[in-house]
């Protein structure tokens, strides 16, 4: 049987966390049932890309996930000049126009530019120009059937601002993305906040990379203030974490928001799922130390979604005993004691790796952040485990010499017994040895940017 024949969308791109693009749209594609397929080499900056994706369906089912895209389009001409453009469309098969230009339609043109502004006069030369379209319906700028976009590209650089455009488009608007979740599920509104509770979109990225969708059962091991859970369940899955630290577990002890001492009675995750009206897919969070799993052997996750703690904002931590070196004896709310020790880094890996290969479903994905100290990154240091196949790799810079990587993992074989002790290669195991070793590194570069700072002023 045939594969469908391919049909031009054009994408259009929020410009934020650029690198987390074509990873989320080649998920969320797959997710569909389709594949990435760009007719041209995607420059992955520009907010425009063209694709090509089977059906105007799969392209609505694209739309109703991304936070990384603003609109799709049905492409109906482009150009390096308005000449090409006009030519292109003028090529574009008239079957193809005629159902959304009918007498007994309506519609309106919308002029989007990017890296530059137009007065209305320059807007409505450009739309006056296309009147060898065979527009038939009647212009209905507040409620239209049907929108048609005229999109330029002015380039990249704000600086230098070519007087024609580089780039220009012509399409039938399709759906626009879910940017709205952004402001919608904002950490400022929420009900339950940590230190490091996790930007929205990020956390929509995250559950995105992950490919979770309605029914999945979605785990984060460090769970915290349950930011993540929101995202996928958001998206219809089922979610639970677990955390050592029994007072965010429970909604205890002091808050994190500024002018508020101590948590009210109803701060906790559960209260957080309420807020948006998806506690129904809450299944639970326990207090629970990561690198002595409590789960019965077998595939149980479909996504193991995560933010290890690497002992910038939280320690790292685990159970201890009385005869291990000890860090501290921890008292929680209601008189519970625990003796924690260090969690060195790489050991957290380790057992992220592990327990993904060992626990996620096969074809399900892992999707963690990894610190890391920029002057000594190279890829061989991504943790790596011969169940997972590495799929896709995204830097966020945290200062001039940190950052976080956005990995996304997917099982690829099942786990044997064989693969118990698949351990880090030493290559990658050294630059994360050591409970504090990234926590150093960190600081290291604030302190030497403050003693330059104070060196300047003295001058």
């Amino acid at each position: 049987m045939a594969a469908p024949a391919l049909r031009r969308y054009l994408l259009l791109l929020a410009q934020e966390h650029l690198e987390f693009r074509l990873p989320e749209i080649t998920s969320l594609l797959s997710l569909c049932g389709g594949q990435f397929s760009g007719e041209q080499e995607i420059r992955v900056n520009s907010p425009f890309w063209i694709l090509n994706i089977p059906s105007e369906e799969m392209a609505r089912g694209l739309m109703k996930r991304t936070v990384c895209a603003k609109s799709i389009f049905e492409l109906w001409g482009h150009g390096k000049s308005a000449g090409e453009l006009y030519a292109s469309l003028k090529n574009y098969p008239t079957d193809k126009m005629l159902p959304y230009l009918q007498s007994d339609s309506t519609y309106k043109v919308h002029i989007h530019t990017f890296n530059k502004t137009l007065t209305q006069a320059q807007k409505i030369k450009k739309i006056d120009a296309l009147e060898f379209l065979p527009f038939k319906g009647k212009v209905n700028l507040k409620n239209p059937e049907h929108v048609f976009w005229i999109l330029e590209d002015y380039g990249m650089n704000p600086n230098d601002v070519p007087e024609e455009p580089i780039h220009l488009y012509f399409g039938r608007w399709i759906a626009d993305g879910q940017r709205e979740l952004i402001e919608s599920y904002s950490v400022k509104k929420r009900h339950f906040i940590g230190n490091t509770s996790m930007d929205a979109c990020l956390s929509f990225i995250m559950a995105n990379h992950g490919r979770v969708k309605p029914n999945d059962i979605v785990y984060d091991p460090f769970v915290g203030t349950g930011g993540l859970l929101i995202s996928s369940a958001h998206f219809g899955a089922y979610v639970c974490g677990t955390d050592i630290d029994y007072n965010t577990i429970h909604g205890l002890g002091k808050a994190s928001r500024k002018n508020q001492k101590w948590r009210g009675p109803d701060e906790n995750i559960r209260a957080n799922l309420r807020q948006y009206g998806l506690e129904k897919y809450y299944l639970d969070a326990l207090v629970a130390d990561f690198s002595r799993p409590i789960w019965r052997k077998g595939m149980l996750f479909d996504a193991i979604i995560t933010d290890p703690p690497y002992g910038i904002r939280e320690a790292p931590r685990r159970m201890g005993s009385q005869k291990e070196t000890v860090k501290s004896v921890e008292r929680s709310a209601e008189n519970h004691f625990f003796v924690s020790s260090s969690y060195h880094l790489s050991d957290i890996f380790f057992d992220l790796l592990k327990f993904g290969a060992e626990y996620l479903v096969m074809g399900g994905r892992l999707v963690y952040w990894l610190p890391i100290y920029r002057p000594e990154y190279t890829e061989d240091i991504i943790p790596r485990h011969p169940c997972l196949k590495l799929i896709s790799n995204c830097e966020q810079l945290l200062s001039s010499h940190t950052s976080r990587r956005l990995i996304t993992m997917e099982k690829v074989k099942e786990f044997k017994d064989q693969d118990e002790n698949s351990y880090l290669l030493d290559g990658q195991y050294m630059p994360y040895r050591g409970h504090n070793s990234f926590r150093e590194k960190y600081f290291s570069g604030v302190t030497k940017r403050i003693a330059k700072e104070e060196k300047d002023n003295q001058k």
